[in-house]
């Protein structure tokens, strides 16, 4: 039976609602709430109104991180996954700052480096994120991420979105150099890149290589779903049948919702002629993802293979691999 056949996916909007409670109302107009895509990279930044709600528009069916930021208070990130319909949002409640927040810092996909950086700079990475990501204009991004990086030089997630903006206008080749460049100035101490410049290894066949930057960047960022997603592609691809389904479980235990993670499984799965699992992953993926053409395929090999399970034409397997 042939490995499945995955589409593109399709545009779609997202109305997100979400209801922000701070302590008192003067707080409320330092509150930032960001859309990002899954490696962190700035889609959207939207504005709370009077009474802490905010929303999203026109946005591209995919995986999103959803972070609340607000002076004061410990942001706050999740997963989102938008699918062919709007979503709408529940409260979220912020917790103030403890007076010790020093020493525990808490986890946020805004950075403390980020947020040491000049206000100006961080505006411009904003804005050029827009532009990049919601006005599909790499261009114009590309001149705002610049002249961040004449403000703060050591501001190296804008090094990385230089290299987003190069890698998204087809020059991979500035790309790369931007993604060394943000891996050179924070000495080594930000992931997103070098999971970036592993991804060209792929695409170049150089799984070796590929696979110990991909460790690596995980080492940075542990909790990166696509990271261990994109581990679980190169060991596959290598035959390394085990060690894959294990990655693709991880990034699937911290993005259970993550459509590409169940493509991964399915093709695992497949492999290992473990059909009960491989049904399994392809109705995650078509809860997750029913009408797009990748989920209308979906759901093609998934009837193939209910039918020659019926027909005897597939033996399932005696024991599920997970």
């Amino acid at each position: 039976m042939p490995l499945p056949k995955w589409a593109g996916v399709i545009a779609s909007l997202l109305v997100w609602p979400v209801r922000f409670i701070p302590r008192n109302q003067s707080e409320q107009s330092s509150t930032r709430p960001f859309a990002c895509d899954t490696g962190g990279n700035l889609i959207e930044q939207a504005i709370t109104n009077d009474s802490g709600q905010f929303d999203f528009r026109q946005l591209r069916r995919s995986n999103y991180i959803l972070t609340i930021d607000a002076q004061g208070y410990q942001p706050y990130s999740f997963h989102i996954e938008l699918s062919f319909s709007s979503d709408r949002g529940v409260p979220i409640y912020l917790k103030p700052i403890p007076d010790d927040s020093e020493s525990t810092a808490p986890a946020t996909n805004i950075s403390a480096h980020e947020m040491s950086m000049p206000q100006k700079a961080r505006d411009l990475l904003a804005s050029g994120g827009m532009k990049l990501y919601a006005d599909k204009n790499p261009q114009a991004a590309l001149a705002d991420f610049q002249q961040a990086i004449s403000i703060a030089p050591n501001f190296y997630e804008a090094y990385y979105q230089i290299g987003m903006a190069y890698l998204t206008l087809g020059t991979r080749e500035d790309a790369e150099k931007n993604f060394r460049k943000s891996i050179e100035v924070s000495n080594d101490k930000y992931g997103e890149p070098v999971i970036g410049l592993a991804s060209f290894l792929i695409d170049k066949g150089d799984l070796e290589q590929s696979e110990s930057m991909t460790r690596h960047g995980l080492e940075l960022s542990p909790n990166s779903w696509f990271g261990h997603y994109q581990l679980g592609r190169i060991l596959f691809a290598e035959n390394k049948i085990a060690d894959a389904q294990k990655s693709a479980e991880q990034a699937r235990s911290l993005a259970p919702n993550a459509a590409l993670v169940y493509r991964l499984l399915s093709n695992i799965h497949l492999s290992q002629k473990d059909y009960p699992a491989l049904l399994q992953d392809l109705n995650s993926y078509i809860k997750l993802d029913p009408d797009s053409p990748a989920g209308v395929r979906a759901k093609e090999i998934r009837n193939q293979v209910q039918q020659s399970i019926t027909k005897g034409t597939l033996t399932p397997a005696a024991s599920p691999t997970h």
